[in-house]
């Protein structure tokens, strides 16, 4: 606490909230350029029965994550049930209708809304064009156009907050259950890692990515505590932020800073100076009409998929799953079911599959086992 306060005192509540962000998003752009950390490539490898890591590094973030965050909860340092995602009243309904919109839009944008940024960090044009897409219908969804259509169907099915909406508590599994479930799943990484060779950098930057969920959720448990105003506490998600950083650079700059404000820029240069250490920056466009037409559609589909469901595949999938949020697991489900169906009915036809992103440094391209 004492750091917080000094941090504060010098930089005031919202600048060491976005001064968080930041630091955090720094590193987890960096750690997933590195990896090439994608719930897109890890589901079609999954589909296809394909062998080249990325099922590996996507499980090492999603059970580091869980373990991590189970553990502070377990420390005493951060309270998962004064987390938005569990407080909160909650949409069933959402979640699964959302995160399969989102499914199906990751696979036709050829990356998740996170995926993207890293990929614009690094000069792809293509993840840019798709980026601005969804954080336009995202904002729509939220304020705009489209916040009717996705009140109606969060209506349909929803949750109260607390308990209800807590898997830990509904389960009665405690924390050290959580936490245990988590280390089974990190030890099923460790032995396909093994077994795939994976690289230090898939492995190693697949946990630093879990890690750093849990650092948001610490950071901003820590600042809240720390502050006299209360702050929301939150990790790493990009739905959400990435419709307000568009708003607030349009229309409204001088609101206070936040942790989101200081997460977008912070990911989008730590992808930027990973590409440039290691000799991976490089401008690229759509080729053609059809794939630019493709890809607005799946952006489209996850701004308003993303926030239907409460959370993108980093929101959702490895944020919300970590403090074992009902919403958020069946989020992750539906994500993981709808992008599996839509790789099989959509790019795994002849003659030519859609081909995976690039393979990790070091490791060959993914082969059929």
């Amino acid at each position: 606490m004492p750091a917080w306060t000094w941090l504060i005192d010098r930089l005031g509540e919202p600048g060491t909230l976005a001064a968080a962000g930041l630091a955090i998003g720094f590193a987890f752009g960096f750690l997933a350029q590195r990896s090439r950390f994608c719930l897109r490539s890890a589901v079609i490898e999954f589909s296809r029965n394909l062998v080249g890591g990325k099922l590996t590094v996507w499980l090492f973030a999603f059970a580091t994550a869980l373990v991590a965050t189970q553990a502070l909860v377990l420390l005493g340092a951060f309270d998962a049930t004064e987390a938005r995602q569990i407080s909160a009243r909650g949409s069933l309904s959402g979640a699964a209708i959302g995160g399969a919109l989102f499914g199906v839009g990751m696979i036709l944008a050829r990356g998740c809304s996170s995926r993207l940024l890293v990929l614009a960090g690094q000069g792809n044009l293509r993840s840019v064009m798709s980026g601005l897409v969804f954080a336009v219908v995202a904002q729509a969804s939220w304020t705009g156009l489209l916040a009717p259509a996705r009140e109606a169907l969060a209506a349909l099915w929803t949750v109260d907050g607390g308990a209800s909406r807590d898997l830990v508590a509904r389960l009665g599994i405690g924390h050290a259950g959580a936490l245990l479930f988590g280390l089974v799943w990190l030890a099923a990484a460790v032995v396909w890692a093994r077994r795939q060779r994976v690289p230090v950098w898939g492995w190693a930057g697949a946990v630093g990515v879990g890690l750093t969920i849990a650092a948001a959720w610490w950071a901003t448990y820590a600042i809240g505590k720390a502050s006299f105003d209360p702050h929301p506490i939150q990790a790493l998600s990009f739905t959400g932020p990435s419709a307000e950083v568009l708003t607030r650079t349009l229309f409204a700059s001088d609101k206070p800073l936040n942790f989101d404000l200081g997460l977008m820029p912070g990911v989008f240069l730590g992808s930027f100076v990973a590409a440039w250490l290691f000799k991976e920056l490089k401008l690229e466009g759509f080729a053609g009409g059809q794939p630019m037409r493709r890809a607005m559609i799946g952006a489209a589909c996850m701004g308003f998929g993303g926030m239907l469901a409460g959370g993108c595949a980093v929101g959702a999938g490895l944020s919300g799953a970590a403090v074992f949020t009902m919403t958020s697991w069946v989020a992750l489900s539906a994500m993981w079911a709808a992008a599996a169906l839509t790789d099989r009915l959509v790019d795994q036809r002849p003659p030519a599959a859609q081909p995976l992103d690039e393979a990790m440094p070091g490791t060959p391209a993914p082969v059929h086992p």
